[in-house]
């Protein structure tokens, strides 16, 4: 049983580490990746004292499949990070930028030319907790509009309403001028 739940725990470390990092999120992959380090070297410690043959190796490869599960699950419930989306929609209204906006989505608008003749382009970039409320909106107003979402390594300038990690930390702390 040490061995499943150790290969489970830092299986799902190392993937919640793997996604941090691929969102840019870098200073926190050492300190997880030590911990994922020192509980496998647990898990195969474990698996070298007691040398059941074939139910020790399946045991850790149900904790592996597990772990990856978990991890995958992990990083869904937290959300970090920010996507882009990118809404195309050949509907000849305002309804949903402007309600876009009312919402507090900061959003830039283009007219562009599709297959078929014009269409409206909406792009704004959201916090990933954030995706499922636009995904929302949009099907409500605009339940035939092309959508892409893309993950955002990082960014610079232009306007996202959510504080940064640092400025949610030290809220109170900081002023700002």
């Amino acid at each position: 049983m040490l061995i499943f739940f150790a290969r489970v725990l830092d299986v799902s470390i190392g993937t919640f580490r793997i996604i941090l990092v691929s969102r840019g999120f870098r200073n926190i992959a050492p300190f997880l990746g030590f911990f994922e380090v020192l509980i496998w070297i647990t898990a195969i410690g474990a698996i070298f004292n007691s040398l059941h043959g074939f139910l020790s190796y399946v045991v850790y490869a149900a904790g592996f499949a597990t772990g990856t599960f978990v991890g995958m699950k992990l990083e869904s419930f937290v959300s970090i990070g920010y996507q882009s989306l990118r809404i195309i929609t050949t509907e000849k209204i305002t309804a949903l930028p402007l309600t876009l906006r009312e919402e507090g989505f900061n959003i830039t608008t283009v007219i562009g030319r599709g297959m078929k003749g014009d269409v409206i382009l909406i792009y704004t970039t959201v916090p990933r907790s954030k995706v499922k409320h636009v995904l929302d909106v949009v099907e409500a107003l605009e339940p035939n509009a092309y959508i892409t979402i893309e993950d955002v390594r990082s960014y610079r300038s232009g306007f996202i309403n959510e504080p940064s990690v640092f400025a949610k930390i030290t809220r109170g702390v900081v002023k700002r001028k």
